[in-house]
């Protein structure tokens, strides 16, 4: 079973990964926003935080639900971070198990 559940298991692994950094672009990108550094009129710059916002928000929607009210501190992408670290972690586990 171990020789076709490993190579899904490090696709898994590799699309994870590639969503980690996506969460942290989306954050620092809001970060820009509210410091007023990034220009949300321009075209391009509107379309590529349109991006991260589908494809971040709806992992980062449920977090928010259950977090408490820290003012203007959004903490959801860094929980969001960590749960994505503890699943890449149990695949892989679960990839040597297999093995």
């Amino acid at each position: 079973m171990g020789g076709f559940a490993s190579p899904i298991i490090i696709i898994v692994i590799d699309v994870l990964e590639i969503y980690k950094w996506l969460v942290i672009v989306q954050a620092v990108a809001s970060w820009l926003i509210a410091f007023n550094i990034l220009n949300v009129h321009s075209r391009p710059v509107s379309m590529i935080l349109d991006f991260l916002y589908r494809v971040t928000e709806p992992a980062l929607r449920p977090i928010r639900q259950f977090m408490p009210n820290l003012g203007g501190l959004d903490i959801s992408p860094v929980v969001l971070f960590l749960i994505i670290i503890f699943i890449e972690l149990e695949l892989e586990n679960l990839g040597r198990y297999l093995a």
